[in-house]
């Protein structure tokens, strides 16, 4: 049976561009910026940064409302993405400006100001730092800015923008400017500089950045906010979210905002089709996760093309690989992966941000060589009786395979360093498609990657290490720990040999060996 809404209106969980109060269930979104309203009060220039899609211009549209409220000062709000496709200085300013002066014509306050430079009459805009000089006289307040989308200005655009809003501040005591501007983006201020500055390009004196007070970003949800984000709809239509199912979603996103109401909605709206007396579950969980990533949804798609930057790939391909080597952290593309949300900081490891990016990533980067082994592979010679895999027969297989196309492939992989990794978790993706599913850990530094293959109700542990890296004893000890954390007893360990002065007969083995109470099966590759 179906419960009807309790409004006239239902809310929904939103995927799709700002939160509207009016159509979506949201959380306070200044409750996630805890001291931006006194930066604005005390006429600061400052940055928010936060990954795509994670709340960002619902926070400042939020803010500006707030601003406006209060009464004590004018706020306004301006995309730039429109400006994006310009790279030269002057085309990419004018459109900048005449998209601002568009913004604001039909603006009670300012419209009849900007009037003159109406770009759909021909007129030209004037230079940013006198337009919105002629907007911080007339506004009566003290005027604050916030430009959304600054990360889609480029080169020599981007130059002069931040040129012209440094010139307007240190000349603001004797020409009116606004007194407080946020720059909204994915990137810290860091990245400007490395942006603006390739083949030691300065801006000599004349830096923009030191008019910047501090540098923001949106905190990732709790699992408290989840659940009080999830109680909206509970309390709007009486379905519940179970403790059990709440606590998956948090494992599963670590709080990312558009995951966390994705999820959400591929449960109430797809899975239960608003049947609201049926209660949403840990397994609904699982099963709206693995639908999302296979969807390949507008946010999937920005975070795969972000994996084909090379200054993301120097960093991502290490821990694939486990490698203790890789981008500094003091390095830009270091700090530029961390802002873009891709990867996070654990303690001394680098990590995916969160389990579903991780699936993202490592899908992402294996779906030709998962066709291609659909083709080589059309009947599940896999299968024992009882539903099980045949493990021996399945690394056996692989073995054959990575002998005869491992050079041949590697070309068509950017992540030709774990070219390895890839392929054999592309292997067994084909195999548990439809029956199961992979579990996978990885971090920079830890000198392996750890998967666990579910496939109905059997777990089989496989721990990936390079040749390179490979010490037995060490590894035999990383292996059984983590055989004790899954509560296994037995376990595959692929070791590739990436030594083309060896001989397949050498490379190729499989060899048992019990250790800490555990079977170890080693695979030569």
């Amino acid at each position: 049976m179906i419960t009807m809404p309790v409004s006239r209106k239902q809310l929904r969980f939103n995927v799709a561009g700002p939160c509207n109060p009016d159509e979506h269930y949201m959380l306070p979104p200044l409750d996630r910026l805890p001291g931006v309203i006194r930066l604005v009060e005390e006429g600061n220039y400052f940055v928010l940064h936060a990954p795509r899609q994670s709340g960002k211009t619902t926070a400042i549209q939020t803010l500006v409302d707030a601003s406006n409220e209060k009464g004590e000062m004018r706020a306004l709000y301006f995309s730039l993405e429109a400006a994006q496709a310009f790279t030269d200085s002057a085309e990419g300013m004018d459109r900048l400006a005449g998209n601002m002066v568009t913004d604001l014509l039909d603006h009670p306050l300012f419209g009849a100001v900007v009037a003159p430079f109406d770009p759909q009459k021909g007129n030209r805009p004037p230079r940013l730092k006198r337009l919105l000089s002629l907007l911080a006289q007339t506004s009566g307040r003290p005027l604050a800015i916030f430009f959304d989308e600054v990360d889609a200005l480029a080169d020599g655009t981007l130059i002069t923008f931040l040129r012209e809003l440094r010139d307007g501040y240190v000349s603001r005591r004797m020409i009116p400017f606004p007194v407080s501007v946020a720059l909204v983006g994915m990137r810290n201020i860091r990245d400007y500089k490395a942006r603006i500055r390739p083949d030691a390009q300065t801006m000599g004196s004349a830096s923009p950045f030191n008019i910047i007070t501090e540098a923001l970003t949106l905190s990732s949800f709790s699992e408290a906010d989840i659940r009080t984000l999830y109680g909206q709809h509970t309390a709007a239509t009486g379905q519940a979210f179970t403790d059990e199912a709440v606590s998956t979603a948090y494992a599963l996103t670590r709080g990312q905002p558009w995951l966390v109401n994705a999820l959400a909605r591929e449960c109430v709206e797809k899975i239960h089709e608003r049947r609201y007396a049926e209660p949403v579950t840990a397994g609904d969980m699982e099963t709206a996760k693995e639908t999302i990533i296979r969807a390949r949804g507008t946010h999937v798609d920005s975070l795969m093309e972000r994996l084909k930057e090379e200054r993301v790939r120097r960093v991502v391909e290490p821990v694939i690989l486990g490698d203790s080597v890789g981008a500094s952290r003091n390095d830009d593309d270091y700090r530029y992966v961390l802002d873009l949300g891709i990867l996070r900081e654990d303690g001394p490891n680098l990590v995916p941000a969160n389990p579903m990016y991780a699936e993202i990533i490592l899908r992402y980067l294996t779906v030709d060589q998962q066709a291609a082994f659909g083709r080589t592979y059309p009947s599940p010679f896999w299968l024992l009786p009882d539903g099980s895999l045949d493990m021996p027969k399945l690394m056996a297989e692989f073995q054959k395979f990575w002998r005869e196309n491992s050079e041949s492939d590697r070309g068509i992989y950017e992540y030709k360093e774990a070219f390895p990794h890839l392929v054999l978790m592309a292997y067994l993706q084909r195999v548990v498609n439809g029956g199961g599913r992979i579990l996978r850990e990885m971090a920079l530094g830890s000198l392996r990657l750890d998967l666990c293959v579910i496939f109905g109700t059997f777990r089989y542990a496989v721990e990936l290490k390079m040749k390179r890296n490979y010490r037995e004893p060490q590894s035999l000890d990383q292996f059984a720990a983590y055989l004790d954390r899954l509560g296994l007893d037995e376990g595959w360990m692929p070791v590739f040999d990436e030594d083309k002065t060896r001989p397949w007969s050498d490379k190729l083995f499989l060899r048992e060996v019990s250790y800490a109470g555990k079977t170890i099966h080693i695979v030569g590759l």
